[in-house]
């Protein structure tokens, strides 16, 4: 069993980077939980997953503004609920729809398309985006953190 945590120990932030940048939580909550058992950073692993995160929303926000052609037959498949849930979310949210979509599975992908075809200026989804990645990151990470930490004391 000790063996598995120094492999995710020592692979975890490269895990974390990835899972990140397609906007997953389990990593970071995982590296929060493998850092109050003091096999990982956790401010670093923090760091990681909200560069990453930032970085895999832009893109997706980028793709969606200039290939629109490909992106439409992407978002066909997403034509029922889902599609138009998001829309609906834009539409009464806003700009929290940014921060929202963090933390909604199913969505978290489609949003920074949507605002990407709907020519949301990128400025703003660059800012909005900046600050939803930090809360993300934070939320996550500290929670999985402190969550663990107080359920190990528990229980020893």
């Amino acid at each position: 069993m000790e063996n598995i945590f120094d492999l995710l120990a020592s692979w975890g932030y490269l895990i974390i980077a990835f899972y990140s940048f397609g906007g997953g939580m389990l990593a970071l909550a995982g590296a929060g939980i493998l850092a109050s058992m003091g096999k990982m950073d956790i401010g670093l692993a923090i760091a990681i997953a909200i560069i990453f995160n930032f970085i895999g929303d832009t893109v997706l926000f980028y793709m969606g503004q200039n290939n629109k052609k490909d992106v439409k037959s992407y978002l066909d498949k997403f034509k029922g609920r889902i599609h138009a849930r998001t829309i609906l979310l834009m539409r009464k949210y806003g700009w929290a729809v940014v921060f929202l979509q963090k933390y909604l599975y199913g969505i978290k992908t489609l949003v920074p398309i949507i605002m990407g075809l709907s020519k949301y200026d990128f400025r703003k989804f660059i800012i909005l985006n900046i600050f939803a990645s930090i809360v993300w990151g934070l939320v996550v990470g500290l929670l999985s953190y402190y969550f663990s930490s107080a359920v190990q004391d528990w229980f020893s």
